[in-house]
């Protein structure tokens, strides 16, 4: 038998994607044969809840096909598929339907359930984000520095990368960029279309990156000011930018006001003393020189999240995100979201949207945010009480993947999924990335040129033709990453076409004197007709026509429709559009058919029938 099903096709499934809590959903499978479908064969739709019992819903005939409809009373995620006659019927490919399969090795589709009151910041939502790693954006002026760090004259240096004598990379070389260096910067931003500016840490800590939390209620010193933090919140505000901060809350620096292994603060940390008012804050296996850490690396030890002490100082009214949410900064993103439990990331959410009801919070996920099983936990995050956005990494390897490969493939399966998956109001402020700082440089990706260690890192670049090259390349994945349902984060300086390998590589200075003015012009057209059109803003998304080397999509909301097409191969490809369309990458007008040429993207709206 073959039977067609779709959970993307409304014919199929009557809500596309994730829905809320009380939904009534009906679910249809068509007879994909010719001829009458037999009349001696009943269907069941069998379904369960995430690590439950299997419930089989007789379904009733329908013409070709079977249907169902069932309400869903309950919060989280569910697991479907169907039995027909004999057979099974589960999850293949999206674009290919249905397969059938015997019970054990069946793959089930996936349905999310949100809590009904669920929503998320609609100023994120058709917007452009940025992110800057603080240290190396633009500097003003020279700020006070710690003794133990190493200040930086040498603008736009090499980062350094390798060990000491006791093999530890310290991460303590600073090239002096701040947050007035920042608050300088701003109309640039502004002209690339930038709304949201998301910021690597600021506080207090001993290394470049700030990830070694030392005091999280004190700017570092090297940065600036709390005057200096309201002040780029406050010119941000004029220009239509806002603030989001990175979290890291999983774990703090040994080198903290709170652990203080070195006496470097004034206070009893927990390493010094059982007494600390601290203690509580970390797991000791064997104190005070074994303690739990972040990957082992005994310069991060973890925090207990359940200490209701920790809990006070980071959700209280005086804690750390209502502090900061108090200088007018938008919300977080919440570094190793998958380390923090559930139950913290719930209180975490309660304590930002009371401060703050539009605030974003975003996590880092690396994976599906819907289903991730992290320590053996299946995890929460987008059943509407814990985050409203995700950094979009799936997206961003599918992207890199079709732009290197010509391949499609991996490009429009992940789409179908995040679209099934995701809440629609996630899948509109999703963190699209193509890098980040825990990444090679876009540029450097998509050049294609791979080293076996650090030392050929540091000394590996391209030249003009391979730049070139890959300059090509990053346009097209940039006209994906800004198209696509989600929100496009530029990582510092990809539009200006820097190049690094993995850290600290992909943490250079920003060239503010060498300026690629060409992929910087594209850029700003991008973001340019992001805010013009509507449907980037959370239009559906429908893919019009593709195959292994090209797609064609649109973005509409009601009336409104903006077409993209890529194509990846060396073909030529003509689709008929009825009317008067402009490209507007290129000003181009054209009627009655769309030619795309080898290689080539485009953006294009109807201008007349």
């Amino acid at each position: 038998m073959r039977f067609y099903f779709n959970p993307l096709n409304k014919a199929c499934k009557s809500h596309t994607g994730a829905f809320p809590r009380g939904s009534v959903v009906t679910f249809r499978i068509y007879w994909d044969e010719d001829g009458e479908m037999p009349h001696d064969i009943d269907a069941s739709f069998v379904f369960f809840q995430d690590g439950k019992e299997r419930t089989a819903l007789s379904m009733q005939r329908m013409e070709r096909g079977f249907f169902v409809s069932l309400r869903f009373h309950q919060v989280g995620l569910y697991f479907y598929y169907f039995r027909i006659g004999d057979d099974f019927f589960g999850c293949g490919r999206y674009r290919d339907g249905v397969i059938t399969s015997n019970k054990a090795n069946l793959r089930t589709w996936q349905i999310t359930v949100f809590g009904e009151h669920y929503t998320t910041p609609d100023w994120m939502k058709g917007g452009v984000m940025y992110q800057i790693f603080p240290d190396r954006f633009h500097k003003v002026g020279e700020l006070p520095i710690a003794a133990w760090k190493v200040r930086r004259s040498d603008w736009g240096g090499m980062p350094t990368y390798k060990p000491n004598e006791y093999g530890k990379v310290l991460n303590n070389d600073f090239f002096g960029g701040n947050l007035n260096g920042i608050t300088e910067k701003l109309d640039y931003l502004k002209e690339l279309g930038v709304t949201v500016i998301y910021l690597n840490p600021i506080f207090e800590a001993y290394s470049n990156h700030r990830y070694d939390t030392g005091d999280y209620l004190k700017i570092d010193q090297q940065l600036g000011t709390e005057e200096d933090l309201d002040r780029l919140v406050s010119e941000a505000k004029k220009r239509g930018i806002r603030i989001i901060l990175d979290a890291v809350l999983n774990h703090t620096g040994s080198d903290s006001r709170y652990f203080n292994r070195y006496g470097h603060y004034d206070s009893v940390g927990a390493f010094q003393s059982q007494q600390s008012p601290y203690y509580e804050w970390y797991r000791f296996r064997s104190y005070p020189e074994s303690y739990e850490s972040w990957w082992g690396i005994d310069t991060l030890p973890n925090v207990n999240e359940q200490s209701p002490s920790y809990q006070n100082f980071v959700f209280g009214e005086n804690g750390v995100l209502k502090t900061w949410l108090r200088h007018g900064v938008s919300g977080y993103r919440l570094d190793v979201a998958d380390e923090l439990p559930d139950f913290f990331l719930q209180k975490l959410r309660t304590a930002v949207k009371e401060e703050t009801p539009d605030a974003v919070v975003i996590g880092e996920v690396w994976e599906d945010a819907s289903n991730k099983i992290a320590y053996s936990e299946r995890r929460q995050y987008l059943q509407g009480y814990e985050l409203d956005s995700v950094m979009n990494y799936p997206l961003k390897d599918a992207i890199i993947s079709y732009v290197q490969s010509g391949n499609t493939s991996q490009l429009r399966e992940t789409l179908y999924m995040l679209i099934d998956n995701y809440p629609k109001q996630t899948l509109d402020c999703l963190m699209n990335i193509l890098g980040t700082h825990d990444t090679p440089r876009i540029l450097t990706v998509l050049g294609g040129k791979t080293c076996a260690n650090k030392d050929e890192m540091a000394v590996t670049s391209m030249d003009e033709k391979e730049v070139s090259a890959a300059r090509k390349k990053l346009k097209m994945a940039a006209v994906l990453q800004f198209t696509l349902p989600g929100v496009p984060c530029i990582y510092y300086g990809d539009e200006n076409a820097m190049q690094g390998y993995q850290d600290p590589f992909c943490r250079g200075c920003f060239d503010w004197v060498n300026t690629d003015e060409e992929l910087l012009a594209f850029y700003r057209k991008l973001g340019a007709l992001r805010k013009e059109f509507l449907p980037f803003r959370e239009g559906d998304y429908d893919e019009l026509f593709s195959d292994s080397g090209c797609i064609v999509y649109e973005r509409r909301t009601g009336d409104q429709v903006v077409y993209i097409y890529v194509n990846n191969s060396n073909g030529v490809y003509t689709i008929h559009f009825d009317g008067e369309y402009l490209e507007h990458l290129t000003q181009t007008k054209f009627s009655g058919r769309l030619t795309c040429d080898p290689y080539s993207y485009g953006i294009f709206t109807k201008i007349s029938k």
